[in-house]
């Protein structure tokens, strides 16, 4: 069998035709991949975008806490040293009045506190 020059040409043709066709299928894929790659990109900014607005809100909430426990630590400590304070001052004027009203009382204490001290010094 031989091939006539027509047959050849739309050989040709055919060949020609469904090269370009196949070019324009895989241009259209490359622009679908890029596409793609575009939506893929925007998508990972938007959540690392939230993420960060996130971690700021969580640092910023936080420290407001830290802020307000660090507060409360010192009111309550500067309520404990007024009480302590007032404590001394109570035991203060209670030793006072002990020592005006009972004075011999007092030395007796002092020597019996003086000798458990000595009595456990030298154990």
């Amino acid at each position: 069998m031989s091939i006539t020059d027509g047959e050849a040409r739309m050989r040709d043709w055919t060949d020609k035709a469904t090269a370009e066709r196949l070019e324009k299928d895989v241009a259209a894929v490359k622009n679908d991949i890029a596409a793609l790659t575009d939506q893929i990109t925007d998508a990972l900014n938007t959540f690392a975008n939230a993420t960060g607005k996130q971690a700021r809100r969580g640092y910023k909430q936080a420290r407001e806490n830290m802020d307000s426990t660090f507060d409360d630590m010192s009111e309550r400590g500067s309520a404990m040293m007024g009480a302590a304070q007032d404590a001394y001052g109570s035991i203060e004027e209670s030793l006072e009045d002990a020592i005006t009203q009972r004075p011999l009382a007092t030395v007796g204490i002092a020597l019996g506190i003086g000798f458990l001290i000595g009595a456990v010094w030298r154990r």
